[in-house]
């Protein structure tokens, strides 16, 4: 009996160490994905990104470049449309480009690194590391990791799903969560391209908001590779294995000219764009916000044309103001006030007192003294045409 007891201890030891041996904790996973998505030179990726949320579920094309330090070029475009929106930074600053209206909006910003983008692998790797409470689950295929959003939206959607291939250690898709956990927004990445590296002359924005991104070449074309053999081999995700995984009212204006001889506007000049259309129908915000109403809506005729104003009040006061949305006659890239905001469905500006953006040939600007930048976030993604909500 105590011969059989001895055995059957052992062959429990054995079974819980060869268990251990075959699966990784979620700190060992951590660093080592920490270190292969951030210590790499440069990246190309494309993916998919997915919003589910609206009347429509729309889909985007997204193709990122980095070079380190602080070299990225983010182009997106919406599936079916011809028009696409660039952020850029380069050494002169960020820029946010929309090649069809002839605009460049420049920002003193440090964008990306206060402002996690899930289409960035190294902000999903500082997003990984932030949350002391993320939960690593695991499938046959993938470690999925669920952590707190750290962005604009992180209010209305503040929790992500990441999806890490286990051969890899690359992303295969990020599903954002609202409070209920429900997937609002999928990004799922068709290739990344560990080690690729380019000049600093390939992020000049005049070139793309000449051209447009898809007029400056393909993404191999300009690249150089660091480390061929082993980055190729265990940095790039393709489409076909993706698919195998697992699934107030005052604004911050500013004036003058900066020393790079960029013009500066005023808030009346909105980041990202579509087409040019002088008229329009209003836009309401759909907000389940308790006592805050609509209290005055006029429109008053200006240079530019007529603009809309709608002034809500209650515990949470703001004001809109529309206007149909012009072209620049002037290649010069002007000043934006702020930071770049990506609303999912455009990228516009936001300061601590107000939120800028284009959409569909109308310019829209929020001014209020007291919603956060989370709330002014809401009211512009909640904004439909037609009457009151």
């Amino acid at each position: 009996m105590r011969k059989r007891f001895i055995v059957f201890a052992l062959l429990m030891i054995v079974s819980l160490v060869l268990g251990a041996c075959g699966s990784n904790s979620k700190e060992a996973v951590l660093k080592k994905t920490s270190n292969k998505w951030t210590e790499t030179k440069g990246y190309d990726l494309t993916a998919q990104m997915e919003i589910k949320s609206g009347a429509e579920p729309r889909t985007y094309d997204v193709n990122v470049w980095h070079t380190k330090p602080d070299f990225y070029r983010v182009a997106v475009a919406q599936q079916g449309e011809k028009d696409s929106q660039m952020i850029i930074r380069n050494e002169d600053g960020v820029f946010v480009v929309t090649p069809s209206m002839k605009k460049t909006y420049k920002f003193q910003s440090d964008w990306p690194k206060q402002n996690s983008q899930a289409y960035l692998i190294g902000a999903l790797a500082e997003d990984l590391k932030a949350d002391e409470n993320a939960k690593m689950t695991e499938s046959d295929k993938s470690y999925v990791f669920e952590v707190k959003t750290r962005n604009n939206h992180s209010k209305m959607l503040p929790y992500q799903q990441i999806f890490i291939d286990k051969k890899t250690l690359l992303p295969t898709k990020v599903s954002v969560l609202n409070e209920a956990k429900e997937e609002q927004i999928v990004i799922t990445f068709k290739k990344i391209s560990l080690g690729t590296s380019r000049k600093g002359t390939d992020y000049a924005v005049e070139d793309f908001s000449k051209k447009g991104a898809n007029d400056k070449g393909t993404t191999d074309e300009t690249a150089t590779k660091e480390n061929a053999t082993d980055e190729k081999a265990e940095g790039t995700t393709t489409e076909k294995e993706n698919a195998k995984d697992d699934s107030g009212k005052t604004s911050e204006n500013a004036t003058g000219e900066d020393k790079a001889g960029t013009k500066s506007v005023t808030g009346d000049a909105q980041a990202g764009a579509e087409i040019e259309n002088p008229e329009f129908q209003t836009h309401y915000p759909v907000l389940k916000w308790d006592n805050v109403k609509l209290t005055d809506e006029k429109t008053v005729a200006s240079a530019d044309g007529e603009r809309r104003i709608l002034t809500f009040e209650g515990d949470k006061p703001f004001t809109v103001i529309e206007q149909a949305a012009k072209t620049n006659p002037l290649s010069v890239p002007v000043f934006a006030p702020g930071d770049p905001a990506d609303l999912g469905f455009t990228i516009g500006a936001i300061t601590d007192n107000s939120i800028s953006w284009e959409k569909n040939g109308v310019s829209f600007f929020i001014a209020t003294n007291s919603l956060t930048r989370e709330e002014m976030v809401e009211v512009a993604s909640s904004m439909v045409n037609g009457e009151v909500k």
